[in-house]
C-alpha cells in the first residue's frame, strides 16, 4: 500500500504551511473546531479575489519587480493547476536558475527585475513525475532540496507518518492532551531526541503501520539534475535543526552533503534549505565551511534582487492547489503583507 494524495496533502499541511522561520508556533491547548471544508474554501476564495482586485495589488506588483521571489513548493497534488501557475509565471515574470542566483551573490550584482526562482522541498516523487514535464515544456529552471535518508526507499516522511498514526489512535507521553490534527505542530516544538521518542511511541501505540510512499531514486536525482532541476541539501532526515544537539546538526548536514556529492558524480551541492525554515547559527557555520553559497528560509517573504544574507534567503509559500487569485497576490507580495498584518510569521 502506498500513501495517498490526501495523506500527502495532510502531511504537507501540518508539516509546513504556516510555520515560522526559526520558530515553531505553540500548539493551542484547546483547538477550535475546524470550519466545514467547502465553506472555508469559499471564504478564502472570496478574500483572495478581493485582494487580487484591490487598489493595492497594482502597487505591490510594481514593487515586486524590484524584488526576488523564491517560490517554495513541496509535492504536486494538482498537476493542472501547477501547469497554469508555471505558464503564468513565464508570462509575467522572469524565471531564473539556482545557478543564476548563486552567481549574483558571488559577483555582488543584482538579479534582473521580476526574477523568480522555483524550488521544491523534501524530494517528493511528484517533482519528477508531475513537475518536471511542465518545467521542461515551459523551460522553467528549478531547484529541489531533498531529504537524503528517503532516497531509494519507500518510507513516508516523518510528518506524514505522525499525522497518519495520530489519526488512528497513536499516542505518546509528550503529546498528552494534543489533538490528532495538532500532533505534527507539537512534535516540531520538542527537542529532537524527544521528537524521535514520540515517533517511536506513536508507531507502537497506533497498532498499524503507515502506508509506504514511493520515493525518488538516485537515478531520479540524476534525471532531475540533467533536466535543469538543481539538487540541494535538505538534511538527511528533516529535523528542525534549532531543536537538535550539536552532533546531530553536524551529522544531518554532513551526511546529506556527502551522499549528494556521491550520487551527483562528485559534484557537491552548494545550496541548502532549512527544514521547516528553522534557522540555526551552528548550521550556518558548517554550511560556510562546506562551501555552500546560498541557503533558503520558509518565511513567506520576498528578498532583494541581491540578497543581503546569502545563507538566509526568503521564500514564498505556495502549493500546486493555490488559486490564480492567491498565486498573483503571493507573487506581488500583497498576500504575504496581509498575512503578516494578521499575525502570521
Amino acid at each position: 500500500m502506498t500513501i495517498s494524495q490526501d495523506q500527502r496533502r495532510t502531511g504537507h499541511l501540518h508539516g509546513h504551511i504556516g510555520q515560522a522561520t526559526g520558530q515553531t508556533p505553540a500548539t493551542p491547548a484547546t483547538p477550535a473546531a475546524p470550519a466545514p471544508r467547502g465553506r472555508l474554501a469559499d471564504r478564502r476564495g472570496t478574500v483572495d479575489a478581493l485582494l487580487r482586485n484591490s487598489p493595492a495589488q497594482p502597487l505591490y506588483r510594481l514593487l515586486a519587480t524590484r524584488r526576488l521571489a523564491v517560490l517554495a513548493y513541496h509535492g504536486i497534488e494538482d498537476p493542472r493547476t501547477f501547469a497554469l501557475q508555471m505558464a503564468r509565471l513565464v508570462r509575467i515574470a522572469r524565471p531564473v536558475s539556482l545557478a543564476r542566483v548563486e552567481q549574483a551573490v558571488h559577483d555582488g550584482r543584482p538579479l534582473p527585475a521580476r526574477s523568480v526562482l522555483v524550488t521544491f522541498d523534501d524530494g517528493d516523487r511528484t517533482v519528477l513525475t508531475e513537475a518536471l514535464p511542465v518545467l521542461t515544456r515551459l523551460r522553467v529552471p528549478a531547484a529541489a532540496f531533498v531529504v537524503t535518508d528517503h532516497i531509494d526507499g519507500d518510507r513516508p516522511f516523518w510528518w506524514s507518518e505522525a499525522a497518519f498514526l495520530a489519526a488512528r489512535g497513536g499516542t505518546a507521553r509528550s503529546l498528552a492532551g494534543c489533538a490528532p490534527g495538532a500532533v505534527v505542530r507539537r512534535l516540531k516544538t520538542l527537542p529532537d531526541p524527544d521528537r524521535r521518542t514520540a515517533l517511536a511511541e506513536l508507531r507502537e501505540s497506533a497498532g498499524v503501520r503507515a502506508p509506504r510512499q514511493e520515493q525518488l531514486s538516485r537515478d531520479d536525482l540524476l534525471t532531475l539534475h540533467r533536466s535543469g532541476v538543481a539538487i540541494g541539501n535538505h538534511t538527511a532526515g528533516h529535523p528542525c535543526l534549532d531543536r537538535c544537539e550539536d552532533d546531530t546538526v553536524q551529522d544531518e548536514i554532513t551526511r546529506a552533503h556527502e551522499a549528494l556529492t556521491r550520487w551527483l558524480g562528485g559534484e557537491a551541492p552548494t545550496a541548502f534549505a532549512y527544514p521547516n525554515g528553522n534557522v540555526d547559527g551552528r548550521a550556518d557555520t558548517l554550511l560556510r565551511r562546506l562551501g555552500y553559497r546560498v541557503g533558503f528560509l520558509f518565511d513567506h517573504r520576498h528578498d532583494r534582487l541581491l540578497p543581503g544574507q546569502p545563507l538566509r534567503i526568503s521564500r514564498l509559500r505556495v502549493n500546486s492547489t493555490t488559486s490564480r487569485d492567491r498565486f498573483d497576490t503571493i507573487l506581488s507580495g500583497l498576500h504575504p503583507a496581509v498575512h503578516r498584518l494578521r499575525g502570521g510569521a
